[in-house]
């Protein structure tokens, strides 16, 4: 681990500055300051790179695209407050929707291909989805989304060109808020994140990256999880606070066929001195496993909340496939869980059989503390494809309701641990 976060450097940014405000930008909330945003990148890209300064103000915008060496920075009272018209996240680009290459709405924030990318400040920045924006996609009455996820995996699984999955508009696939797509050198930091219409900030196939200090608020939003990091190597996620929809921090790697045909790994991701609320699960990975997971540490976390289903969950099933392995978790304290303290389940969306077992194993846990909860662990495995290793030590589940469940599991293993008071 420390070797991994010697590695992890921020990049910096000449120090040049153009202010949104010197390309038209208006920020009454009202004004759309698009073509704003868009000059002030270019000239910051064309002067070889520097900071795009959003000051004090709401300042109303469709898609923002980055570029080489820019930084996107937020003064405090500063708010990007993101257009609810579908419209103004085209044309599509090359994005990943739940593990899966296509062509979409973009991003939010989005970035492709470059290096040295910042988002960084005090302000806020508002995906403005709601119950009647993006957010009524996610399921019955139409419009709706199943159909085109539906139409996506299938093309997926039939080996369509990714440039031939056009979806956008007269689709109901949700974009992500802020998707930094085979970027290196990535920095986020400071800002405050909400309402996304679905995951809020989505690195993918990038490198380097820093995400440090940022606030993710969103906990109403169906799948609104707070950072998903996939496909990437050398991630560091610290102190930040995640109050979420859906899992506070998810790694992931591709799914199914797609995750197959371009199978990059999630490798050397430090989770630190994070604080998670309301979600599925504060440290996940999955179930987008499918272009395997390793090297995991998160440490110094803290996990509570009536709405925290689990503090460490791994999810996947034998449609995915790829591997989970070396998942190291110290000293992390739950409050309160509503499920499971520790999920591992291959099963997941009850898929028990298929023609891609998942690999998992080697997760060590070290130094847990935990209140109340459901149970103190969930592990299932498939029948012939066992969970291979899980250790705990040095921990206490203080207030455990439910028996545990334990299924298919080969080398459960539990050093110091104590459960309602016992030693087990």
């Amino acid at each position: 681990m420390p070797a991994i976060r010697r590695r992890i450097r921020p990049p910096r940014f000449p120090s040049r500055t153009f202010p949104i405000t010197g390309h038209g930008a208006v920020g009454d909330g009202t004004t759309k300051c698009t073509q704003a945003f868009r000059q002030a990148v270019e000239a910051c890209a064309a002067a070889g790179g520097g900071r795009v300064l959003v000051p004090a103000g709401v300042w109303l915008t469709g898609a923002i695209h980055l570029a080489d060496n820019v930084e996107l920075h937020l003064e405090a009272d500063a708010t990007i407050r993101f257009s609810r018209d579908p419209a103004d996240y085209l044309p599509v680009v090359f994005t990943r929707y739940e593990g899966v290459e296509l062509m979409n709405y973009s991003p939010f924030i989005y970035a492709h291909g470059r290096t040295n990318v910042a988002i960084t400040g005090s302000g806020v920045i508002d995906g403005q989805a709601d119950a009647t924006h993006w957010w009524d996609w996610s399921s019955d009455p139409a419009p709706s989304e199943g159909p085109d996820k539906k139409l996506l995996a299938q093309q997926a699984e039939s080996g369509v060109p990714v440039a031939e999955r056009v979806f956008g508009e007269g689709h109901y696939l949700r974009p992500n808020l802020i998707q930094l797509y085979r970027c290196r050198n990535v920095l986020i930091e400071g800002v405050t994140v909400r309402d996304s219409p679905m995951w809020n900030i989505h690195p993918v196939l990038c490198a380097n990256v820093t995400i440090r200090g940022i606030t993710v608020d969103s906990p109403r939003g169906p799948n609104n999880d707070g950072c998903d990091p996939e496909s990437c190597v050398d991630v560091l996620i610290e102190r930040c606070e995640f109050n979420t929809g859906d899992d506070c921090v998810a790694i992931k790697a591709g799914k199914n066929a797609d995750g197959r045909r371009v199978n990059e790994p999630s490798m050397n991701v430090l989770v630190d001195s994070c604080v998670m609320r309301d979600g599925n699960g504060g440290v996940t990975v999955g179930s987008e496993t499918t272009g395997g997971v390793r090297w995991v540490f998160a440490w110094n976390c803290t996990m509570s909340s009536a709405r925290l289903e689990r503090a460490i969950r791994i999810k996947t099933n034998p449609e995915r496939g790829g591997y989970v392995r070396d998942l190291y978790f110290k000293d992390i304290t739950v409050g309160q869980a509503a499920d499971s303290v520790v999920e591992v389940a291959l099963n997941y969306e009850n898929k028990h059989t298929g023609p891609y077992f998942p690999d998992v194993g080697t997760i060590d846990i070290r130094g847990l503390r935990a209140g109340t909860a459901p149970r103190a662990f969930y592990l299932v495995g498939n029948p012939g494809n066992p969970i291979k290793g899980v250790r705990v030590s040095n921990s206490v589940f203080e207030q455990m309701a439910e028996a545990d469940v334990v299924t298919d599991v080969s080398g459960f293993e539990l050093r110091n641990v104590r459960v309602n008071g016992r030693r087990v």
